[in-house]
């Protein structure tokens, strides 16, 4: 009997360690692509790296990329990789973000959602040390839809409000049963986005930061109601802000 149990366990191991490797194998072998290939010093040495944007197609002649990294060929010789997230058509800018004197890596990647939404990585690689350098965390938003098909909305790090007048837009409001005869059948919040552009800008003292862009919509992704526009500047280690305004 033990014999047996013995020969059943040992065959099941085998089997087990073979899926195993098998899994680990097909993973290896996956079939990567380079979207794109520049050569930028962003070591500060004085010589340029060779910075390859790659990534894993989630099947054959699939434009959306499960797995996205960037990989570096440094002028020390070493290779550095950055695992990043999946997405649509990375894009990469160069420029100093930090204000170290070196340029640094901002990556911005396409979700391919509705909401027209895109993640955002930032690193250093001075000195040949990969630092994670972050974006800044979108604003934070206090919003309602009020009686009178009207909305507000607080920015939570500024103190500012705005109001906004939708009667232009209460067919359709009480079509979907968000009103009826002006009055909010329900406490409902605006949707407020994470940022759907976030791209460097140079400020007139002449520092490289970031400008990001948030989309406030009403009922639905559609129903487009204003933009809040943000600037930031690196500072201590962490993303400022600069200012903070709402253009309908």
């Amino acid at each position: 009997m033990k014999r047996e149990l013995l020969i059943t366990f040992s065959a099941f191991f085998f089997m087990s360690f073979t899926a195993f490797a098998g899994v680990y194998a097909g993973e290896s072998n996956e079939k990567t692509v380079t979207i794109s290939e520049d050569k930028v010093d962003v070591t500060g040495d004085g010589k340029k790296d060779l910075i390859y944007v790659k990534g894993v197609p989630y099947e054959e002649g699939a434009q959306f990329l499960k797995k996205i990294f960037l990989k570096i060929r440094a002028s020390n010789g070493e290779i550095y990789k950055i695992d990043l997230e999946g997405g649509y058509d990375p894009a990469t800018i160069y420029k100093d973000l930090n204000h170290d004197s070196v340029k640094d890596i901002f990556i911005s990647i396409p979700t391919g959602g509705s909401g027209g939404l895109s993640n955002y990585f930032l690193y250093s690689l001075r000195d040949f040390q990969v630092t994670n350098l972050t974006v800044p965390e979108p604003l934070a938003v206090s919003s309602q839809f009020e009686d009178g098909y009207k909305a507000s909305i607080t920015i939570e790090e500024t103190g500012q409000s705005y109001s906004f007048d939708l009667s232009d837009r209460k067919d359709d409001y009480e079509r979907l049963g968000l009103y009826q005869d002006g009055k909010l059948n329900e406490p409902t919040e605006l949707m407020v986005l994470p940022f759907g552009l976030l791209e460097p800008v140079k400020f007139k003292n002449g520092l490289y930061g970031l400008k990001g862009i948030q989309r406030i919509n009403g009922a639905y992704n559609a129903d487009g109601i204003a933009n809040l526009e943000s600037s930031w500047l690196y500072e201590n280690r962490k993303w400022k802000l600069l200012s903070a305004e709402v253009n309908p």
